[in-house]
């Protein structure tokens, strides 16, 4: 049995779970100016509740407010929050919804999610690491690309951006109830 699979089937971890903001991160890059700079951003205000059940069955939702994200450089934060790109004023939360988490070997495991930005949802798959940490709580380790123009964050001009965006995310949870 896999350290995911040792985890999902004991009863003592079935019932809710809280992320932990302070102790996780949201994060993307993309590449602009024709893939020669890096952007990397993170959103600095989430929350988000996991539910495992006695069957092993994993789901949880990640609220990330879209309003909240930093680049360093105030004025890209303010064009990237524009309706150029994720449109705050309209779609205030960027949310991801886990339906299913199938254990691979050891700590990893794949994700079927989906992730619904400007109100449009796809769906994503990310391969992830989990962690169970000293103090009890689970660490979700993931990376994953998506093409950001599914999505209608465009703002493209000029060319200067590629349509794909990595996300990495570390989420904490700790049981709740």
């Amino acid at each position: 049995m896999t350290t995911v699979e040792t985890w999902l089937s004991d009863p003592d971890n079935v019932g809710t779970w809280t992320v932990i903001p302070e102790q996780s991160s949201i994060a993307f890059v993309t590449r602009s100016f024709w893939g020669l700079l890096p952007v990397k951003g993170t959103f600095a205000e989430f929350s988000g509740q996991g539910r495992l059940t006695a069957d092993g069955e994993v789901f949880s939702t990640v609220e990330i407010k879209a309003a909240s994200l930093q680049t360093g450089i105030g004025k890209r934060d303010d064009h990237l929050r524009s309706r150029d790109f994720f449109d705050v004023d309209n779609f205030p939360l960027i949310t991801a919804e886990v339906t299913a988490l199938a254990p691979g070997s050891g700590a990893s495991a794949d994700v079927a999610a989906t992730l619904t930005v400007r109100g449009i949802t796809k769906p994503l798959s990310l391969r992830t690491l989990v962690t169970v940490r000293a103090d009890g709580a689970v660490a979700i380790s993931a990376r994953g690309k998506i093409d950001r123009t599914q999505f209608e964050v465009s703002g493209n001009i000029l060319g200067m951006m590629g349509p794909t965006t990595t996300l990495i995310t570390e989420t904490v949870f700790a049981k709740s109830r």
